[in-house]
């Protein structure tokens, strides 16, 4: 009888718990939050990610979390979202983390070093290596978590009236430029200039600058570069695999529940795949459309690439000395950086080589 007793009761237990997941969704209080991008609502790519974390939010919550995005300039300047996210101004952001090395230049592994990780790499670093652990570590400092956001994967190097042939070329050049490959362009005798991306186009007209970088074919078409700066210049090395990212205040993120912070994971996780993937798949007719339109591509020099290089290097060993952040961080990361391109380079690389070499 106890026995019989028991069964039934573990029974109703069992159907119960069976219904707790969706129950305990329906519980949770409802939420409203601001997310301000850096992004304009133009570049259905880049700044598509956040409504694609948002949109993801309110399925997964049944319409109880809801995230409002804001374009750059709407609620703040697109370059004071960390202000913005760190007082507390607004639940969140999403940003390229390099846009801040003004205030740490650790910012910037966070997001893209010259001749730093490729995209597949970083995602890797951050998921599976130390990466996620230390910018988390590090971004506390400004009262912010952290969630990968986006990767626009290997970028271009940008947009110039007159062609670089050689490093004497870069002397003078005033050009748009974002996060740190500022300061390894102005070691060799350039000009960065830091310009929202809503703001290049009208510079560029206008003479203000020289030259710009901004992503890739599909954004750049957009943003009608190759109407006032007829060359673009390849590769971007400075930029092998950005990382966006969404950060939240850490109050806020922290009183939301166990379920709700869950789901922050996934939004985001499926908005940092779904970013690349619109780059990958629309990014070869936009190019195939800009050379139609008489763009024409540059390959930068070796010579060029070569000064980037040691540059880059030279003030990565400089930051070492005397940022601790950045001695910390950048350990690891180049640690990582080295395995990952003797692994690629028996792999990937040889195999991209060829099939972009044959007649397919």
């Amino acid at each position: 009888m106890q026995r019989r007793s028991f069964i039934n009761h573990a029974g109703l237990a069992g159907v119960l718990a069976a219904g707790a997941a969706p129950a305990i969704v329906h519980a949770q209080t409802t939420i409203r939050w601001r997310l301000a991008s850096s992004f304009p609502k133009s570049l259905d790519t880049i700044f598509g990610a956040a409504d694609v974390f948002a949109k993801k939010m309110s399925e997964m919550s049944g319409g109880k979390f809801q995230i409002s995005v804001h374009a750059g300039g709407e609620l703040m300047p697109p370059f004071g979202v960390v202000d913005g996210v760190q007082n507390g101004t607004v639940e969140m952001a999403h940003t390229a983390p390099y846009y801040f090395v003004g205030k740490d230049e650790t910012f910037a592994i966070g997001c893209a070093i010259p001749f730093g990780l490729n995209s597949r790499q970083m995602t890797a670093w951050m998921y599976e290596g130390n990466g996620l652990k230390l910018m988390r570590e590090f971004y506390a400092k400004y009262n912010i978590i952290s969630f990968p956001g986006g990767n626009t994967g290997a970028q271009m190097g940008g947009w110039f009236r007159k062609p670089i042939k050689s490093v004497e070329d870069m002397k003078g050049l005033k050009m748009r430029i974002g996060g740190f490959a500022g300061k390894v362009i102005a070691r060799l005798g350039a000009v960065p200039q830091n310009i929202p991306g809503g703001e290049i186009y009208q510079a560029l007209e206008k003479g203000t600058i020289d030259a710009a970088e901004w992503v890739g074919p599909y954004d750049d078409q957009k943003l009608g570069f190759h109407k006032v700066a007829p060359y673009y210049h390849f590769p971007g090395w400075w930029e092998g695999g950005p990382q966006l990212d969404f950060f939240i205040n850490q109050k806020a993120y922290d009183g939301l529940s166990a379920e709700y912070k869950a789901m922050i994971e996934a939004a985001s996780s499926q908005a940092h795949i779904e970013m690349q993937a619109r780059y990958d798949a629309r990014n070869p007719l936009a190019l195939k459309q800009l050379v139609a339109a008489k763009t024409q591509l540059v390959q930068f020099p070796k010579t060029v690439m070569d000064a980037s290089f040691k540059a880059s290097m030279d003030i990565y060993s400089e930051l070492s000395e005397k940022n601790p952040n950045w001695r910390k961080v950048y350990a690891d990361y180049a640690k990582f950086r080295g395995d990952q391109n003797l692994w690629f380079r028996f792999t990937e690389a040889t195999f991209d080589r060829y099939m972009q070499a044959a007649k397919l």
